[in-house]
């Protein structure tokens, strides 16, 4: 008597490719990681960011002073910024983990350091949450 194995199991080699690569799609297609490189960040010598929009912790929307709207940030591909308008100018450095989604930028000669999510980073658009739960919306110049 000969025994044949028949193969029952409906997500056999195929399938489970097929199955595979549809996840992948989806996953990718969902947005994924909003969160884009440091060269999108940076430029490849330098990128000058400026405030759009701002909202409080409670997600109200904070209208932007005079002040703000002439203040922008420069970073550089080097790891440094460059943050002012009007007549001021900080300096320091920079770093950005793209895994964790966070940004941290070192003051030049101070023992302060504001870290940031980075809810949304493209070509064009930064958007950052502090630690106290303000966002901050910037653009690309």
């Amino acid at each position: 008597m000969k025994i044949t194995s028949v193969n029952t199991n409906p997500l056999s080699g195929f399938m489970k490719t097929a199955l595979t690569m549809l996840l992948a799609i989806v996953l990718v297609s969902c947005g994924g990681d909003k969160a884009g490189t440091e060269s999108m960040l940076s430029g490849t010598s330098s990128k000058t960011w400026k405030a759009k929009k701002e909202t409080n912790a409670a997600g109200d929307k904070d209208k932007l002073t005079d002040a703000e709207k002439e203040q922008n940030i420069q970073f550089y591909a080097d790891g440094r910024f460059a943050m002012g308008g009007a007549s001021t100018l900080q300096t320091g450095t920079w770093n950005y983990d793209q895994a964790a989604k966070k940004l941290t930028l070192q003051f030049e000669n101070q023992d302060m350091t504001e870290n940031f999510d980075v809810l949304k980073l493209s070509d064009k658009e930064l958007r950052l949450r502090a630690g106290d739960g303000s966002e901050m919306i910037m653009e690309a110049e």
